[in-house]
C-alpha cells in the first residue's frame, strides 16, 4: 500500500483486487505460512463438513425409510427408532463441533491477516513468529465483536419472522428483497467491524457502529466486493458438492483430484477475501478523510506484542484531516 492516503479513497473494485494481489505476492512467504497454519485447517473443516453431512444424511434417511416399512410396536421398530434418535444426536453434536472449530479458525485467520496487512502498511517488521504471538490476543477482541454481530443477526431474523407471522404470510417480493439487503448490510458491517476491532481501540457494538459509519459513501464498492466473494465461494461449494460429494459416476482418482483443486481454490479465496476487507477498511478511512497516523497505528499494533505501554484511547484513534 504505497499510495498516498488521499489517493486510497479513489481505489475502485479492480484497484482493490490489484492491491490485494500485490500485497500477497510481495509478502508471499509470510502469507503462505499463515495459509498453511490457519487457513488450511479452516478450509479443510469447511469442505469436510459438506462431505460428512452428506454421509450422515444418507445413513439417517436410509434408516428412516426402513423404519417406515417396519411394523410399529415390534422390537425391531423400537431398536431402529432408538438408533435413529442416536444418529440425530450425533448429527447435532457434529454440527456444534463444526461451527465451534470453524469460528475459532476463522477468527484466528482474520486476526493474523488483518494484523499482517496493517503491519505491512505501517512499515513494521513482520515475522511469522510475531504473528503467532499476537493472534491469541487479537482474536479475543474479535470474539466480542462476533458475539454482538450474532445478537444483531438473531434479533434481525426474529423480527423478520414476527413480521412474517403477523401478516399471515402475505409477504411480497419487495419484503423479501429488503430482507436479503438487510442480511448483506449486516454481513458487511461484520466484516469491517472485524478489522476495526483489530486496528482501533474499540470492539463489540462500538466496532459495529464505527464499521457502519465507515461503509457509508463506499457502500456499493463494499457490496460488489462482498457479493463477488460470496458468489465465488458458493460456486466453489456447488462444484465440490457435485464433483466430489455426489460424483459417484466419476473415478475415485478424479474425485480426489477435484477435491484437491477445490481445497486450493478455497485457500486462495479465503486469503484474498481477508486481505481485501483490510484494504477496504483503509479505503473507507481515506474516503471519510480520516488521516491514518502510521506511527499511532504502529504503536497500537505493538501493544499486542506486550513490549509497549498501551496508548490512551485518544492517541490510538486515527486522526481526521481536512481537505
Amino acid at each position: 500500500m504505497d499510495k498516498e492516503q488521499e489517493e486510497i479513497q479513489f481505489l475502485g473494485i479492480f484497484d482493490i483486487y490489484k492491491e490485494a494481489y500485490k500485497i500477497i505476492f510481495s509478502w508471499r512467504k509470510i502469507f503462505s505460512q499463515i495459509t498453511l497454519t490457519l487457513i488450511l485447517p479452516l478450509s479443510l473443516i469447511s469442505l469436510a463438513h459438506i462431505q460428512l453431512s452428506e454421509l450422515l444424511f444418507i445413513r439417517m434417511n436410509r434408516n428412516e425409510i426402513i423404519l417406515d416399512k417396519t411394523k410399529a410396536g415390534t422390537p425391531k421398530y423400537k431398536k431402529l427408532s432408538d438408533h435413529i434418535s442416536s444418529e440425530w444426536t450425533t448429527f447435532w453434536l457434529f454440527k456444534a463441533a463444526y461451527f465451534t472449530f470453524l469460528l475459532i479458525f476463522f477468527l484466528l485467520s482474520t486476526s493474523a491477516v488483518v494484523y499482517t496487512v496493517a503491519s505491512i502498511y505501517t512499515g513494521r517488521e513482520v515475522t511469522f513468529k510475531k504473528i503467532l504471538s499476537v493472534v491469541p490476543k487479537v482474536w479475543k477482541r474479535l470474539m466480542v465483536t462476533f458475539l454482538w454481530v450474532f445478537i444483531a443477526f438473531f434479533a434481525y431474523n426474529t423480527l423478520a419472522l414476527i413480521v412474517l407471522f403477523a401478516t399471515l404470510y402475505s409477504i411480497n417480493s419487495t419484503y423479501n428483497a429488503d430482507l436479503v439487503i438487510g442480511i448483506i448490510l449486516l454481513s458487511l458491517v461484520w466484516q469491517l467491524a472485524s478489522v476495526v476491532s483489530v486496528l482501533e481501540d474499540v470492539r463489540g457494538i462500538e466496532a459495529m457502529k464505527k464499521s457502519k459509519t465507515l461503509i457509508e459513501g463506499k457502500m456499493w464498492v463494499a457490496i460488489l466486493v462482498f457479493s463477488k466473494h460470496i458468489i465465488s465461494v458458493f460456486l466453489l461449494q456447488f462444484a465440490f458438492q457435485n464433483l466430489v460429494v455426489h460424483g459417484w459416476s466419476l473415478e475415485e482418482v478424479d474425485r480426489v483430484g477435484y477435491a484437491i483443486i477445490c481445497l486450493l481454490v478455497l485457500l486462495k479465496l479465503i486469503l484474498f477475501g481477508l486481505v481485501i476487507q483490510t484494504i477496504l477498511y483503509f479505503v473507507c478511512k481515506s474516503y471519510h478523510h480520516e488521516n491514518i497516523d502510521k506511527l499511532a497505528l504502529s504503536d497500537h499494533l505493538e501493544v499486542y506484542l506486550g513490549d509497549y505501554v498501551p496508548l490512551i484511547k485518544a492517541d490510538v484513534q486515527l486522526q481526521q484531516y481536512d481537505v
